[in-house]
């Protein structure tokens, strides 16, 4: 029997049970989950193990890889950018980052890269754990010719979106985006987040138990000149999402860590028009672009259909679904972590775990806690 830990307000009682029963099915090994609303966290629950070879229990502060919750935290950045005036989404993304005109990317412009419509989902001039190393990724990039004419076709940058997001915020700001996610998001919220690990961080983290059919591992099983293959080309085979490189690096695709509280703190912000506890991020009109429902181009036959932002994720059921509210934005991540807000109903979820969801929805264990969290508001 798993014990459950934290504090979940009485009128919130059915998350609680839907979390506890994803350790009855055996399912769960550890995971926490987070909900916030109209600024109040009104559920905080974890429970299992972070570690099965030692049986270290999962903790209040424990970390886990959300994986590709990361790009809604990084488009976060982006929109505080755009509503300080610096970044300009109708703009060529070589105003701001010269190098990367190169090969018939002049034109890209950055609505174009934040909408997964760029034709740059590759970089094929990346060797092998190029993953970890920043300026042989931003070089491969710039080397890449888009693979089909920019803005024609929507497809999921899954493993290059983090670079290319997090190369234009390093040109304006000087920082990287682990390093202003930290200063301008995390340490003002209290979000216990990151993309980039300290070592006393590392120290934190919940052992990821990857599975064979989830995203990535489907990925690099792939014929090796599919494109799924080549998006995932600078990641070893080896990467098990536990190696102190992976967590160190910033990688802000898919290598974000934090506890389901820090997610649920991000997004109850943006659920609240960019505002928390006298904090503000960012205005609504600031964020409102971010949020709206981007073209998405002729389809691609291996593509999940998707409603997309710049950025972020909007609700998608069946495949990714965040509430009732079609307004809903946020990200999932490959394994089954989640992240969202409702500005509707001002809520902000987290999901944080460490035995991986096989498949390329939402993980069931998600769903069953976001179908519970809606019944009682």
């Amino acid at each position: 029997m798993v014990t459950v830990e934290g504090t979940c307000d009485p009128k919130f009682e059915r998350v609680r049970e839907a979390f506890a029963g994803n350790f009855r099915s055996g399912d769960e090994v550890g995971a926490a989950v987070a909900v916030m609303v109209d600024g109040r966290m009104v559920v905080d629950l974890w429970g299992g193990v972070r570690d099965q070879a030692s049986g270290a229990i999962w903790q209040r502060d424990t970390l886990a890889c959300m994986m590709s919750v990361a790009k809604g935290v990084t488009a976060t950045c982006m929109a505080m950018l755009f509503d300080r005036g610096l970044l300009d989404l109708e703009a060529p993304v070589a105003r701001y980052w010269p190098e990367f005109a190169r090969n018939g990317k002049d034109a890209v412009t950055v609505r174009q890269i934040m909408s997964h419509l760029a034709g740059i989902p590759v970089t094929d001039a990346a060797p092998e754990s190029a993953i970890y190393d920043w300026p042989t990724m931003i070089a491969a990039i710039e080397a890449q010719r888009p693979i089909w004419q920019p803005g024609s076709t929507q497809f999921y940058h899954s493993a290059t979106m983090g670079h290319l997001t997090g190369e234009i915020l390093r040109r304006i700001t000087g920082k990287t985006i682990g390093r202003f996610l930290h200063d301008e998001v995390c340490a003002r919220l209290g979000a216990d987040y990151a993309i980039g690990l300290s070592e006393a961080d590392v120290a934190r983290c919940a052992t990821m138990i990857p599975s064979a059919g989830n995203v990535i591992g489907l990925a690099k099983a792939a014929p090796p000149d599919s494109l799924e293959a080549r998006m995932w080309r600078p990641l070893p085979a080896s990467e098990d999402f536990n190696s102190r490189r992976f967590r160190q690096a910033e990688i802000p695709a898919f290598n974000g860590h934090g506890t389901a509280r820090g997610v649920a703190t991000i997004y109850g912000a943006l659920a609240r028009g960019g505002e928390l506890g006298g904090i503000r991020l960012l205005r609504p009109e600031g964020l409102a672009p971010f949020i709206a429902d981007q073209p998405t181009g002729r389809p691609v036959a291996s593509a999940v259909p998707l409603r997309m932002g710049l950025g972020f994720m909007l609700c998608s059921p069946p495949h990714r679904p965040m509430g009732p509210n079609l307004r809903s934005f946020g990200h999932t991540g490959a394994g089954g972590a989640q992240g969202f807000a409702d500005p509707d109903a001002r809520v902000g979820f987290g999901y944080a775990l460490n035995r991986m969801h096989d498949g390329r929805d939402a993980s069931p264990r998600a769903t069953r806690m976001i179908e519970a969290t809606f019944s009682c508001l």
